[in-house]
């Protein structure tokens, strides 16, 4: 037997005044952790609260529209020039003149033609069409005369909700004199502007809605989820349960990961080869904008029901095999049942995302100035997030107005999506 020194390591054992310093230490990075991550909440917050605030302080004001009163007589030689009262011969008639007399009937001293053209000034270039409406939904108002609310000029509707100050550059003295008396006898009010919820785009601000593009989000939307639903779970069922561990199914997981993260507008010029210029489908449609952002919709459902069917306790599918079911019965019989509140959910989500999407639905020609409302899948359309984007794009003043307005119209659209998608889930879910 050998006798070896054994080696003394000598151990630091730090005194209690250390071993406080090290404690307050610690407290202290954490205290100040807490203290950035709460800054950078608050710094969110912020933001947040500021983005808000200027879209609503901008936008609040679009929801009114000033209109004016006028006693229009819907006179039968104006209106109907073929005299048979048809659609055709009602569409013929001379609706500005009769808007312009009712104006200038109150105003009886304008004389000039110059201030008989500002005085025109004061009505939208587009009011005449609203009494041309009223005539052909109701033919028996012609030889009445009724007093008509009609929208006034986008610049006179700036200058009444405060925006301008009446001045020799932009407003005449004259103009302001007429605004003026036509307030003072109760024939100028600002109303809820109907007509920023029923029509659809124009190139009038006072005129312009957000309807067609609602519409034409609602098609897009429709046609995406018809596509992107079934074939999504069904690759997530396969994926998930019955394709085979080799190297050719790592590649396309690794592959649908990856196009999770691509930028849209990738998608957007995948639409445009495959469906546009190879499918020879029509420009400017939802059926081509669903099935684009069916294309980019798809990863993100792919991955969201693979998640959903992973979370389902393996002893349920088991249990069904135990009793005799096949592997096709165990899935849609039990397993996909129980994963369809996750699933959902992710659909919903990926929904709301491609519902905010611009980039893709630009390349396939969706940025075209559409004002009709389409009826089918394949109507010339927009979509809102395009809508947005031309009227922000447009010089008008009062576009500024009405595109905060379609923001918040397009983020009430995302927020109750979500809380639908919030409710699933709480109404659905199940603890395991």
């Amino acid at each position: 037997m050998t006798d070896i020194p054994s080696t003394v390591i000598p151990v630091y054992r730090p005194t209690a005044d250390e071993s406080n310093r090290n404690v307050r230490k610690r407290y202290n990075a954490n205290r100040r952790l807490q203290f950035f991550g709460l800054a950078a909440i608050g710094i969110a917050l912020l933001a947040l609260a500021t983005l808000l605030t200027s879209i609503i302080g901008n936008g609040w004001s679009a929801f009114q529209q000033t209109n004016i009163a006028l006693e229009i007589t819907f006179d039968r030689s104006k209106l109907d020039p073929r005299g048979d009262l048809s659609q055709d011969s009602l569409r013929a008639g001379d609706y500005r003149a009769l808007a312009r007399d009712a104006l200038r009937a109150e105003f009886p001293d304008v004389k000039s033609r110059t201030d008989r053209r500002n005085l025109n000034a004061l009505l939208s270039p587009g009011a005449h069409y609203e009494l041309q409406d009223m005539v052909l939904d109701d033919p028996s108002l012609i030889g009445q005369t009724l007093t008509v609310w009609l929208p006034v000029d986008d610049e006179i509707d700036m200058l009444q909700k405060g925006y301008f100050e009446i001045d020799g550059d932009r407003f005449s003295e004259q103009l302001g004199g007429w605004i003026q008396k036509l307030s003072d006898a109760g024939k100028l009010e600002k109303k809820f502007n109907t007509r920023f919820f029923s029509t659809g785009d124009s190139r009038e601000p006072e005129l312009a809605g957000v309807w067609g593009a609602a519409v034409g989000s609602f098609l897009t939307l429709i046609v995406t989820l018809a596509v992107a639903f079934p074939v999504g779970v069904l690759a997530a069922v396969y994926l998930e349960e019955f394709a085979p561990k080799n190297k050719f199914t790592d590649l396309v997981e690794v592959n649908i990961n990856n196009l999770a993260a691509v930028p849209s507008i990738v998608f957007g010029l995948l639409g445009l080869a495959v469906f546009i210029q190879v499918a020879h489908l029509p420009r400017s449609a939802p059926v081509v904008g669903g099935l684009t952002l069916a294309l980019m919709t798809l990863p993100t459902l792919i991955i969201a029901s693979r998640a959903a069917l992973k979370a389902v306790p393996p002893s349920i599918r088991e249990a069904a095999l135990g009793l005799g079911a096949s592997p096709v019965q165990a899935m849609f019989h039990h397993t996909l049942p129980l994963a369809m509140p996750g699933i959902l959910t992710g659909t919903i989500i990926g929904m709301a995302q491609a519902l905010g999407e611009t980039a893709p639905l630009l390349m396939i020609g969706m940025v075209a100035f559409i004002v009709d409302i389409p009826s089918t899948p394949l109507d010339a359309a927009t979509v809102l997030p395009v809508q947005i984007y031309l009227w922000a794009d447009s010089p008008e003043r009062a576009f500024v107005e009405k595109t905060s307005a379609a923001i918040m119209v397009l983020l009430g659209f995302l927020v109750l999506m979500n809380g639908v998608a919030v409710l699933l889930r709480k109404r659905f879910e199940r603890r395991w």
